[in-house]
This record gives C-alpha cells, structure tokens and sequence, in this order.
C-alpha cells in the first residue's frame, strides 16, 4: 500500500468521524414540571449544554418542543412548563400521538427517558401532577421524579425535603424500577452553602431506563461520568487492537506499514465520538489527524515507529518488520494517547476547547502522550 498523502488521510479521518458520530444515534429526553422548576439547570448541569438555546427547536405537539442539538446525539422534548390541567391534558394527549407514530421507526427518533421535575419547596404533589406522571407511564415512557434545588449541608438533605420525596414515592407510581424519588441540586448556592449533588445518581438511574441502543449516545452526551466514556473507549481501543494484529498477521515492512492507518483512524473516530466532543470541530480535528496520520507509518509516522519497537516483545530483534505484537501495541498505545488529547479538551471551557481543538498543540500533545503511552505497552 502506498504512503498515504495528507489530503487523502485528511478525507478518511473525517469521513470515518462522520461515521462515527452518526453510529451514536440519538439519546431523547423529555423533562416536565413546572416553570421556575430548574429544568435547563439540571439538563446544563449533565449535559455541559443548554439544548434550548442552541438546539434547532421544532413544535411536535401542543405545549411541547423538541430541540435536537447541532452535535446530533442529544434530543430534548420541553413541555415549557404547563403539565397539568387541561394543558398537561393536551401534552399527554399530543403525545399518545407521537409516541404511537414513533413506535415503529429508529431507536434514535423515540423518547427514551422522562423526567418530571418537582421543586421541593413547592411542598405539595398535586392530584394532576400526579395523574400526569401516571399517564406519561402508561403510554411506556419511563418516568424518574425528581426534586429540585433540594438544599442540603454537610451531607445530610433538608429534613422537610426528604419527607416530602418519601410522601411521592408512597402514592406508588409507576416510575423508575427503583420506585425511588430521586433529590438533586444542579447549582451551588454560595449564600447557603448548599452544595451541588444527586447528579450522578440520576443519570445512574437514567441509564437504568433507558434501551441498550440509546446508551452511546447517551454516553458521548452526558459530561458528568467521564468513567462511563472511559470504559467505551477501552472497549473501542480494545476492539481495534485486534484488527490491527490481523493485518499484522503476515509480518508487513515499515514501508507498508500505511497499511494500519484504516483502522487506527476508525479507532479515533470512534474515540472522538465515544468522548462526545463536538463534531462540528471535524475539519479541524480531521487536520490535526493528518498531521499525526501522513507519512505512511502509523499515527506518528516512521520515527515513532522505531522509538516504540523497543516496547514491544521481540521488537528490537525483528527490526524491518511489523508483526501483529507490534501492530497491537502500536495501536492501543495510539488509542490511549488519543483518550489522553480528548480527556485533556473535555476538561477546557468551551470557547478554549474550541481554539484547542483547531491549534497545532492537538498534534504536539498527541505526539508527546504517544511517547508516554509506548513506555506502558
């Protein structure tokens, strides 16, 4: 195979990104309850993105939007905070409609999770909120209530707020399989000193609901539990590795060693999708992929090659040759140098995670994490 030109690894980089994003499908939420509730608060506080804003919103029934934001596999259904009475009436009712129409189209295009948002120091549960929950359960919606802006201090809950979760979950609704009330607090309240916390717990039960096909994508969305990323990357770095030990099979030359770049760039696609990092950064990343990519070696090129031979078992001796030990290696300490490129993004804000991701420093600290990550293999 022969070397690959820039332009070209750049083409397959993004193509297979494409790919891969579009592989996540769409995890959907419906949030309900009433305005000044905190919805937009706690889908900020677990997503890292407010659907709302920059989504593309579109009216699909009476009192209900549904915003798809622009990275594709995050859907937000707003029920704009009239859940009950004749108005939540007619939400349930436009949304038997659209669940029965949904049913038989792709996992990606159906609600697969429902919030219903109480404030706590509503202190009260009405009978329509509570009818409304049940319906939103009978058309097959897995259903999580949730209390909102709970205060609590040194780890202990507002004693009233605990009462009240366990008053709801005694009316026995058909909600989550943990039948559980689930507390929360999505903003720090600095004069009380209330802390942020319940977060994490939610999206546990979230992902307890919701089906197998909608978990990826629910994975890329969220930025609250980077471990669950961090185990679908594994799994991806781990699947690559075998591919590239079978093109490695039959011992292949340095000089054909282009012949890995296919399957090391499905692996940081897959990567880049898994962490959810946008895809609207493609181009950019696509270059920076390029940069790493040309040179018809693997992902750092020839020198890198050479330099981390001496990891591999028997490396040093084979010497003009890339077995399937040496084209696994190479590749998972490739895999795990690119989580590093997109841990490192995750963790700046957006506006410095977007000049990042189109600066020369994704290739230089790239390069560097390779030459950490060959030591480990």
């Amino acid at each position: 195979m022969p070397d690959l030109s820039r332009a070209q690894v750049e083409g397959l980089f993004e193509s297979r990104l494409a790919e891969a994003f579009a592989s996540l499908g769409c995890f959907n939420l419906a949030v309900f309850g009433k305005t000044g509730v905190g919805k937009s608060t706690l889908v900020n506080a677990i997503f890292g993105r407010d659907v709302a804003r920059t989504g593309v919103g579109s009216p699909v029934t009476k009192g209900l939007v549904y915003y798809r934001h622009p990275d594709g596999f995050l859907g937000l259904y707003d029920s704009e905070g009239f859940e009950t009475g004749t108005a939540g009436d007619a939400i349930v009712a436009g949304l038997r409609r659209l669940v029965a129409d949904h049913r038989a189209k792709a996992v990606d295009e159906q609600i697969h999770a429902a919030w219903y948002l109480v404030r706590w120091s509503d202190r009260r549960f009405e009978a329509g909120q509570e009818k409304f929950v049940r319906e939103l359960a009978e058309l097959g919606l897995p259903v999580i209530v949730v209390l909102t802006q709970v205060p609590s201090r040194d780890g202990e809950v507002h004693p009233e707020a605990r009462e009240f979760a366990h008053y709801i979950e005694g009316l026995d609704l058909p909600t989550s399989p943990r039948r559980r009330v689930v507390l929360t607090n999505a903003l720090e309240d600095q004069f009380s000193a209330s802390p942020v916390f319940g977060l994490q717990t939610l999206l546990d039960d979230t992902y307890d609901v919701i089906p197998a096909a909608a978990e990826a994508a629910l994975t890329a969305a969220q930025v609250l539990d980077l471990g669950r990323k961090k185990k679908a990357v594994a799994a991806i770095i781990n699947q690559s590795v075998v591919v590239a030990a079978g093109v490695g099979a039959t011992p292949i030359p340095f000089a054909d060693a282009a012949l890995l770049v296919p399957a090391q760039v499905t692996m940081i696609a897959r990567i880049t999708a898994a962490y959810g990092l946008p895809p609207s950064r493609s181009r950019a990343l696509a270059t920076a992929g390029s940069v790493v990519l040309t040179g018809g070696a693997t992902m750092a090129g020839r020198y890198a090659v050479t330099s981390l031979l001496k990891f591999v078992p028997g490396g040093a001796v084979a010497g003009s040759a890339i077995s399937a030990t040496v084209a696994g290696t190479l590749t998972k300490a490739v895999g795990h140098a690119w989580a590093r490129v997109c841990e490192y993004a995750l963790g700046l804000g957006d506006s410095e995670r977007s000049a990042f991701l189109e600066s020369p420093q994704v290739t230089e600290q790239f390069l560097g994490y390779l030459k950490q990550a060959g030591g480990k293999f």
